[in-house]
């Protein structure tokens, strides 16, 4: 009969209970059995302290945080090796005096072997520019310096009227502060250095003692002239500062390039030199030549002249004017007779001989 049934489809009363009651007995009902699982999904996501702790660790040994590191102590190795360069150098100058310390330090910046402290000084310098030209620095020292003050006043009055005893006087130290003699001495010291860099290499480069860098700081001098008209002095410094700072880095990567250059330019230069001197020198042999043929010539018809005038002056005849008989006396014909008495005559004075005309001592 049970199986009849199964059959025909109706199921047995004895299955129908035990289903039903397995439905009224069941533990959780269905909305619980759907936010559970919802419930330790987002259970399992929030991190628990040993888990923050190991994402931290992660973060702070991982591979940026172990790149700032290395970075960082590169940095500071490089920034010891250029504070160490400040050395006075072996060589000196074309004169022979000795050259400061800074020439080894600013060689050092200049040169990029510490990529990282020249880079780090070219934007110090670069910022200072900037900062002077649209910071204004002075108005706001101003006005820190007068809100310092109004603090402390205020603290010291209302401490005083409050408690008796200021806040500023509490905070005051025991002894102020002084700069110790050797920390001056040592800035003193390196001012004085500095300056005498700035002047030795001014003078260097005025004397040509390295014609390279006469020849560029002439040119930034030319260039600068023009530039001036329309940059305004901010820019310029920054110019010149991009210049100074990276000059050298594009010549050290392109050396090689550079030298070859340089030499080549330097044989064509010697090379024009050399034929031009040539061609000088054959100019001033022949006119050399030419003015030694003229002045022998002009000596030669000045003697000439000379020889010709003393020679016609000591061969000129003497002209010499003939005597006549009218200039002289004529002579008595009679004897006068003498008396016995008298006494003698005198004799007639003999009349004067007519002077004749003196000759010239040249002959017209």
């Amino acid at each position: 009969m049970a199986d009849s049934a199964a059959v025909n489809g109706n199921p047995p009363v004895d299955s129908l209970k035990s289903s039903k009651c397995q439905v009224s007995h069941s533990p959780q009902p269905l909305h619980r059995t759907l936010i559970l699982p919802l419930r330790r999904a987002a259970d399992d996501t929030i991190p628990t302290a040993p888990d923050a702790a190991a994402a931290y660790n992660t973060v702070a040994n991982g591979p940026v945080a172990q790149n700032v590191m290395d970075q960082s102590a590169k940095t500071s190795a490089e920034l010891s090796n250029l504070a160490a360069s400040r050395q006075r150098p072996s060589y000196t100058a074309a004169t022979g005096q000795p050259l400061t310390h800074y020439h080894s330090f600013f060689s050092e910046l200049l040169s990029w072997r510490n990529p990282r402290a020249s880079a780090i000084a070219y934007a110090a310098v670069v910022s200072l520019i900037f900062s002077v030209r649209y910071l204004d620095i002075l108005r706001w020292g101003f006005k820190l310096t007068w809100m310092v003050l109004g603090i402390t006043i205020a603290a010291e009055v209302v401490g005083k009227a409050l408690l008796n005893h200021g806040f500023t006087t509490q905070l005051r130290p025991r002894k102020y502060y002084t700069v110790p003699r050797e920390t001056l001495d040592a800035l003193i010291g390196d001012v004085h250095e500095l300056i005498n860099f700035f002047v030795i290499e001014s003078q260097r480069v005025l004397f040509a003692e390295n014609v390279y860098a006469s020849a560029a700081a002439a040119l930034a001098a030319f260039i600068s002239y023009y530039l001036v008209r329309i940059v305004p002095y901010w820019g310029l410094a920054v110019i010149a500062t991009t210049v100074v700072f990276f000059a050298p880095l594009v010549y050290t990567t392109n050396q090689e390039f550079i030298d070859s250059q340089l030499k080549h330019a330097g044989e064509v230069l010697n090379a024009q030199t050399a034929q031009l001197r040539s061609v000088a020198q054959k100019q001033t042999k022949q006119a050399t030549q030419v003015t030694k043929q003229y002045m022998g010539d002009y000596t030669a018809k000045a003697q000439a002249l000379i020889k010709g005038a003393t020679h016609h002056h000591e061969q000129a005849p003497k002209k010499t004017t003939p005597l006549k008989a009218s200039d002289f006396p004529a002579a008595p014909k009679e004897e006068p007779k003498k008396p016995a008495d008298a006494e003698p005559a005198p004799a007639p004075e003999p009349e004067p001989v007519a002077k004749t005309e003196e000759e010239p001592l040249i002959a017209a």
